[in-house]
């Protein structure tokens, strides 16, 4: 049954991606914010979808820490849930991600609408500069950004080095950090077809100030609240 109802999923998230992506290309032309409530609604039906057909559900600690200025999103990656529900949790917003996702048909084509800071992550230090140029413009422009700073999906309990290239962006515009911690990949975990009913836990964290403050400073930081978060919200 767990099989079943995981391959309908797959079948309701194709298809809506498939429409969600044609659509959000036809709107290119209209400005940002309105094309980001279109594909937005890639996000609420797959929602609803893992929701009713899998079982998934989810509850939100913190949501009072949200600023009501723009700020940086650093959130733990363990699934593609997550991509679903921030979209729902946090205002307008554009990605930091690996180019090599804008080139995955439909879905990439409905990410590229969105104004990603697509990255070539084999280029270091040039990355960065993209990074924080691209970023910085994007928050002037009101846009809230995400940014896994782990740089890819870990499993559940696993832990990689947290990279820079976020928080130099904090360090060089000023914004604000709203840290975010979650265990989706319990349910929905990184390489497994199969989802598991269940409640996901995610705490938004105080915001981290970043006025003055050295990068280095920063991501201790971000990664001791994100990582002790985790510790307590673990499923044993």
């Amino acid at each position: 049954m767990a099989f079943l109802r995981s391959l309908l999923f797959s079948i309701v998230m194709i298809v809506v991606t498939v429409l969600i992506s044609t659509l959000g290309i036809l709107f290119l032309p209209t400005p940002f914010k309105f094309r980001w409530h279109i594909i937005r609604l890639w996000s609420v039906i797959n929602l609803q979808a893992i929701k009713y057909i899998c079982g998934i559900n989810y509850e939100i600690t913190g949501k009072e820490n949200i600023p009501d200025e723009t700020a940086i999103i650093f959130s733990k990656h363990q699934s593609t849930w997550e991509t679903f529900a921030l979209q729902q949790i946090f205002p307008p917003q554009v990605y930091v991600i690996k180019r090599e996702l804008l080139w995955i048909p439909f879905f990439g084509w409905g990410i590229a609408v969105l104004n990603p800071i697509a990255i070539n992550r084999s280029s270091g230090h040039s990355a960065i500069r993209q990074v924080v140029e691209k970023g910085t413009a994007r928050l002037k422009n009101g846009e809230w950004i995400v940014i896994f700073p782990e740089g890819t999906r870990v499993r559940p309990g696993e832990k990689k080095r947290y990279k820079m290239g976020g928080a130099i962006l904090a360090a060089e515009s000023g914004y604000p950090i709203v840290p975010v911690a979650h265990n989706a990949g319990y349910y929905w975990q990184k390489g497994q077809f199969i989802k598991k009913p269940g409640t996901i836990k995610v705490v938004i964290g105080p915001v981290i100030n970043t006025k003055g403050r050295k990068p280095d400073e920063i991501i201790k930081d971000v990664e001791e609240w994100i990582e002790s978060t985790m510790e307590r919200i673990t499923i044993l």
